[in-house]
């Protein structure tokens, strides 16, 4: 019995282990820093006038534009010239 919880300690640490690492390589959407965005922008705010900021913000094509633009940014750093432009324009079609 000892072996048998064993085991499954050591499997249920690795899944774990293996999941973390896997969420730490993930780069967070261009939405998701949005969201960020707009939470941080939000602080101070309760109830209904949150919710209809947070509504705002979030449907801001302007503001996720921008967040597109600076994921872009830093995921075209060193490329230049024409692999750049290349890249840019694929990367904010997403």
């Amino acid at each position: 019995m000892q072996k048998l919880v064993g085991k499954f300690i050591a499997i249920a640490a690795l899944t774990l282990a293996a999941n973390a690492s896997f969420a730490a390589d993930k780069q967070p959407t261009p939405q998701q820093k949005l969201m960020g965005t707009c939470n941080t922008e939000a602080t101070g705010k309760k109830g209904d006038e949150r919710k209809a900021f947070m509504k705002d913000c979030l449907s801001d094509g302007k503001k996720l534009q921008q967040e597109r633009m600076k994921s872009c940014n830093t995921e075209a750093t060193g490329k230049k010239g024409d692999d750049r432009k290349a890249f840019m324009s694929q990367c904010l079609k997403k």
